[in-house]
């Protein structure tokens, strides 16, 4: 967004349906020894009426008995619940629930503990309690395979031994290996393009879907030190929780870099590039993408819609900068190099045809791929060509996302003036908020929809300047049928009077409306 911005689903909109993964019914066989116990974690509470609303929670599925290469867990949703969706499972039933395994996560070793699995649902309860319950009453009756989950294991002989096998936990959270579709395990998947859409290792399609996490194009700058909130292993369990499989992270080019002009009390240089490194490298390791986008820049711009009259990378500039910027990725690229499952946004929004007062498009789009010179910009710009460029000289075969005009929000020319990328791995960056120019389906339709048919597309931000959900519902509804990838602004808890903010805590408490309402949605999906 051309400004920081600051912002859950409507608690109804709780009542998704169920998601309706479709996959062969195991046969399970019995164990020599069985047992396992079930945590029941990261539970929030929202409320949409004086007596009802909605909760989400995720499950820690332990097997204490021996190795499984698939699993059925069934359980009982307490008096006033009922289960409305789920994510990396298929689940059946809505009080007398059975969550069966999607595949990538069927085998569970002993003493081995899946946290991949989650829920969603609503309460209701009597006047006289008008508050969410507090604490929220837990499911009972899980059973793993047909074997009562008590925390002991039983032998074929039928010999009982007591005890329980837990994961550590930390804030809560039971930490570990978790995964994703399509990863086979606990990273998260690298990612190349075939033909429009963004396909796994093994040939599997997938939208990266989540949040950005802000902080790290501004606090350094602003003498605040890194992240402005944590990054640790907590942090990232509270996105799982949300369903997120997808984390665009924006970056300071001079904070990177070092560069002189920054001020004391920051983190910069090597400290700061270690930073984005070990945010980085945990994400991946949670399973979850990650987006690295060259968010704030230097060059001095004073015209139209200038966010700040710095020549230090303090604000949105209309275009990345020569001096700097091919170094900035040439690093980028040379420290994630080999790791494709992080995606390189070139340059957050770029907005050239503005610093022209829209005079010329053609001359914009020219400005935006090939740089130098360009009409209102008074330093000199590089173009998405030139990045593209850096990036590739290292060796990187990262996905490349290459923006469009009027902050991300115009691809209409973004096909016949797109760089040239020699692995042919590059995709089309665009951003939606209900300001902006195109804001409706039939518009959407004959420009985004037009590039989407061709290569992928990643809507990198989507938001709105209200705490409502209603544009982001529009544009994610739309996403989802056009095979379009997402991440809203923004998981910090800012507050929400000027919208698009998600959280109200660190811990994923999400707001009301906007955070509530991408949550529920974002639950119902997969990548």
């Amino acid at each position: 967004m051309r400004h920081r911005k600051a912002g859950l689903l409507a608690a109804g909109a709780a009542a998704a349906v169920i998601a309706a993964c479709v996959v062969p019914s195991p046969t399970f066989a019995a164990a020599a020894a069985s047992g396992c116990q079930v945590s029941y974690q990261n539970v929030n509470t929202w409320q949409s009426s004086p007596t009802s609303g909605g909760f989400g929670a995720s499950l820690a599925i332990t097997n204490l008995g021996d190795p499984v290469s698939h699993w059925k867990l069934t359980f009982t949703m307490p008096t006033g619940q009922t289960l409305t969706s789920g994510w990396n499972a298929t689940f059946t039933g809505t009080t007398s629930v059975s969550a069966t395994d999607v595949g990538w996560n069927g085998s569970i070793g002993t003493g081995k503990t899946d946290t991949s699995v989650g829920l969603q649902g609503t309460w209701t309860r009597s006047a006289q309690g008008s508050a969410p319950p507090n604490p929220l009453p837990q499911p009972t009756d899980f059973a793993l395979n047909g074997v009562p989950c008590t925390g002991s294991t039983t032998t074929t002989g039928g010999t009982t031994t007591g005890g329980s096998t837990t994961g550590t936990t930390t804030g809560g959270s039971t930490t570990g290996t978790t995964g994703g579709p399509g990863d086979g395990g606990g990273s998260a998947p690298a990612l190349h393009v075939s033909g429009n859409h963004l396909v796994t290792a093994s040939g599997q399609t997938y939208r990266l879907l989540g949040v950005n996490r802000s902080g790290g194009e501004f606090a350094c700058v602003q003498g605040k030190g890194m992240w402005d909130g944590p990054t640790d292993q907590a942090s990232v369990d509270a996105m799982k929780s949300w369903n997120v499989h997808a984390v665009r992270i924006p970056l300071n080019e001079e904070c990177w870099l070092g560069t002189s002009d920054l001020p004391a009390g920051g983190t910069s240089g090597s400290a700061y590039r270690q930073a984005v490194k070990d945010y980085v490298d945990r994400l991946v390791a949670s399973g979850i993408n990650v987006i690295l986008d060259m968010h704030w820049n230097y060059g001095q711009y004073t015209g139209t819609s200038s966010a700040c009259s710095d020549a230090v990378a303090t604000c949105q500039k209309p275009m990345p900068d020569a001096q700097y910027a091919p170094t900035f990725w040439s690093q980028v690229a040379a420290t994630f190099k080999g790791d494709d499952a992080v995606v390189f946004d070139l340059f957050n929004e770029p907005y050239p045809d503005a610093a022209d007062n829209w005079a010329d498009p053609t001359e914009a789009w020219t400005c935006l791929r090939d740089g130098g010179t360009c009409t209102g910009i008074g330093y000199k710009v590089a173009g998405m060509q030139s990045l593209v460029d850096a990036v590739r000289a290292t060796g990187a075969t990262n996905v490349i996302m290459s923006a469009g005009l009027t902050w991300t929000n115009d691809l209409t020319q973004w096909l016949a003036y797109k760089p040239s990328d020699p692995t042919g791995n590059l995709m089309a960056s665009w951003h939606s908020y209900n300001f902006n120019a195109c804001v409706t389906a039939s518009c959407w339709d004959s420009q985004i929809g037009a590039v989407a048919a061709k290569v992928p597309v990643q809507a990198g931000e989507i938001g709105q300047n209200t705490c409502a959900h209603d544009y982001i519902d529009q544009v994610m509804a739309w996403a989802d049928k056009n095979g379009v990838g997402y991440t809203a602004w923004t998981w910090n808890p800012w507050g929400c009077s000027g919208g698009s903010v998600l959280i109200t805590d660190w811990n994923g408490t999400p707001t009301s409306t906007y955070g509530e309402g991408f949550k529920a949605h974002l639950l119902t999906q997969n990548p």
